[in-house]
């Protein structure tokens, strides 16, 4: 296991080199709003609250009010993540605007967002594409943890209730029944799992949102026990597919195509998550600290994470993943920021 000291220096750098520098490439720009920096501003929260980082939270104050011109642009599922941090920032700030601005669009995704037939938010995006009756693992990350943390703030059980459902019926479409892993996505019209993609960065979003969603709700409902057994499916299936060196290839269970950083750092972090939750026993930590040793390897001086796959919608066939480049991306670094702080939260447990 590596020394506190040293994955709290690695820690800084990575969520300096998301904060210091002006970009304007799509990867890495922190001046917009949509699900990458969405995921950014996810992660420093994850940071300053796990690690106690109180300047994180002033820099995620400041951006919200530098960007926030930006969120009336359009309401689309995928850019939904950056209100994630609306609730915390409200219960820090006692900014009314926050509040205010969280419960209308958590109202806007309970009655106005695009649907699938069986109920499923449909993954719609900024971008000039569409994606009618498709269901997206991202979505859970990137739109219902959002929801789940209004619910918590309001108490409103309206809105838990939307989380837990949506949580449920994402597992029941997209997990694979003989090997518990998820798919990436399911078109609800043709009824099947388009290229049936077992994406590694899907189930990353997946395995580390679940518990947290549920974390957030659980004091206002039960959550479902189903919930629960499809988690631990899940994350006994990822744990088949872990490679020699710790790390997934992009695909799951294709070996040979090339070993993604951001989505092994999603799922290392979401096993953490689960045992933070008294989902998982503590067997997984020895693969986790598999999963450290190779993450903390692709992280340069400068604090840039390597070997992150960049935007991938659901793919004509499995092989075109592996065509996917890597380049540096928000995401990229923030994945690897929630499981370095995690990890740093639970070298006790070690």
């Amino acid at each position: 296991m590596k020394g506190n000291d040293e994955l709290t220096e690695l820690a800084e750098r990575v969520y300096h080199r998301m904060i210091d520098r002006t970009v304007n490439d799509w990867g890495m720009n922190m001046g917009s709003w949509d699900w990458v920096p969405g995921v950014g501003v996810i992660s420093i929260l994850a940071y300053a609250k796990l690690v106690g980082k109180q300047e994180a939270i002033e820099y995620l104050r400041q951006w919200s009010e530098d960007n926030k011109h930006l969120s009336d642009q359009v309401n689309v599922i995928n850019s939904m993540a950056p209100y994630a941090i609306f609730p915390e920032l409200y219960r820090v700030s006692g900014d009314r605007w926050y509040l205010e601005t969280a419960i209308k669009i958590g109202d806007w995704m309970l009655t106005e967002a695009p649907r699938t037939r069986e109920g499923a938010f449909e993954h719609t995006v900024t971008e000039n594409a569409h994606f009618s009756e498709q269901v997206w693992a991202d979505t859970l990350f990137m739109a219902v943890l959002f929801l789940a943390r209004l619910a918590k703030l309001t108490g409103d059980s309206k809105y838990a209730k939307e989380a837990e459902f949506q949580l449920l019926i994402h597992l029941r479409l997209l997990q694979d029944t003989q090997t518990g892993v998820l798919f990436h996505g399911w078109n609800c019209a043709e009824g099947h799992h388009m290229s049936s993609a077992r994406w590694t960065r899907a189930n990353a979003w997946v395995v580390l949102a679940c518990p947290w969603i549920a974390e957030e709700i659980g004091s206002l409902i039960p959550i479902a026990e189903e919930i629960v057994e499809r988690y631990r499916q899940l994350a006994a299936g990822l744990r088949q597919y872990q490679g020699a060196s710790g790390m997934w290839s992009t695909v799951l269970d294709q070996p040979e195509f090339y070993e993604e950083t951001s989505g092994s750092a999603g799922i290392a972090a979401g096993w953490l998550a689960g045992i933070r939750m008294g989902w998982l026993d503590a067997t997984y930590r020895e693969a986790v600290n598999q999963t450290l040793e190779c993450v903390m390897a692709q992280i340069e001086p400068d604090g840039t994470v390597q070997g992150v796959s960049g935007g991938t919608p659901v793919m004509p066939n499995v092989s075109d993943y592996d065509e996917i480049p890597c380049i540096p991306t928000l995401y990229g670094q923030g994945l690897t920021l929630i499981f370095l702080s995690l990890v740093l939260t639970d070298i006790g447990g070690y």
